[in-house]
């Protein structure tokens, strides 16, 4: 159609499409992999969140992407009016199910890490990590499948979503997924907005707690050793500690800033658009939608690969089991003091 891509546009889509999808793949089903082989990340209770988030972005890679892609390319819905509602459906389902999780895994950090360890493990017992997952999967059924089969986000807008559904000039059907005011408010107000507000007040106790308990140590080895900073001003404990804080507020302005440039766009459209009676061109929504989907395949890197733990984990994998990556050395005994002092929680900082 007029409006389609060319056959140089369709080519470079589809090279950067399978990549992601290939990405998002790979990236979460090693994840997985890791945790089930690694008796040491099963300890972990964060790592329960890991998991799942995983699973929900390794579902969003292999029943969503790819359809979305193969309409994308083709210029044309081939499935069916009732696949067009399933594969919609699946789409606000998961997507929404894994910015849950990333909202689940803030507050996880944040118990861990702000509060007692014994208030920790009162708050993150199984029974509430099983009733936080469940909700993760569960909540977003309410404003994915309930509303989308039974068609209550095109209450008002059916005309206009039938209109673009069909190209005459092309002969050509898409699967068209338009909101009419309240769903648009309800369902991005749920699948984005609270959890991203819960997500950077957790992130900014973390960080400011972090910051403390490293000024804290400091201040103790300084009252330990008074005369220590005269004869060696750049003491390596201190400068070790200062490079951990940092990499620690690197770590969460990575995450939250991956998070928001992934969702943000497609969210802040998504709500202005029925009120700019849907004027938002399509391509323009493609890019956002996609962007987002991007954080799939992002999520493994940002939770899991940053992750010293983990990135042993894989190279035991990768490497079918070397021996070199089971020793004392690679599984970093040693680890900073100002990491060792909260709760337990190291391997939320490295």
């Amino acid at each position: 159609s007029s409006e389609g891509f060319g056959i140089a546009e369709k080519i470079v889509l589809l090279s950067f499409i399978s990549a992601v999808i290939l990405m998002a793949i790979l990236g979460n089903l090693l994840v997985m992999v890791a945790v089930c082989r690694d008796r040491q990340l099963r300890k972990i209770k964060t790592n329960y969140f890991i998991v799942s988030l995983a699973f929900a972005d390794l579902l969003v890679s292999v029943l969503v992407m790819p359809f979305g892609a193969i309409e994308l390319v083709q210029d044309n819905w081939i499935y069916g009016e009732m696949f067009c509602l399933v594969r919609t459906s699946l789409d606000v389902l998961l997507t929404t199910a894994s910015i849950l999780h990333l909202c689940c895994i803030s507050l996880d950090r944040y118990y861990a890490i702000c509060c007692q360890p014994l208030v920790y493990r009162n708050k993150m017992t199984p029974l509430r990590i099983a009733v936080m997952l469940g909700g993760c999967w569960v909540i977003p059924t309410f404003i994915s499948f309930l509303p989308i089969m039974q068609g209550w986000n095109s209450i008002g807008i059916i005309d206009l979503i039938q209109q673009r559904q069909f190209n005459k000039a092309s002969n050509s059907t898409y699967c068209i997924f338009m909101v009419n005011k309240p769903y648009a408010i309800t369902c991005s107000v749920v699948a984005f907005y609270i959890p991203f507000l819960l997500m950077v007040l957790a992130y900014h106790r973390i960080y400011v707690t972090a910051r403390a308990h490293a000024r804290q140590i400091r201040l103790l080895q300084r009252a330990g050793n008074p005369q220590e900073p005269r004869q060696h001003p750049p003491d390596q404990h201190s400068t070790h500690r200062m490079k951990t804080e940092t990499k620690a507020a690197k770590t969460l302005c990575i995450i939250m800033g991956c998070f928001c440039l992934c969702w943000a766009p497609f969210f802040v459209t998504n709500v202005v658009d029925p009120f700019i009676n849907y004027t938002v061109p399509g391509k323009l929504w493609t890019a956002f939608l996609w962007l987002g989907y991007i954080n799939s395949g992002l999520n493994p890197f940002l939770y899991a690969f940053l992750n010293k733990a983990f990135r042993r984990a894989f190279l035991i994998i990768l490497c079918c089991g070397d021996e070199r990556y089971r020793r004392p050395s690679i599984l970093g005994q040693t680890v900073p003091c100002s990491t060792t002092t909260i709760n337990g929680s190291t391997h939320v900082l490295r």
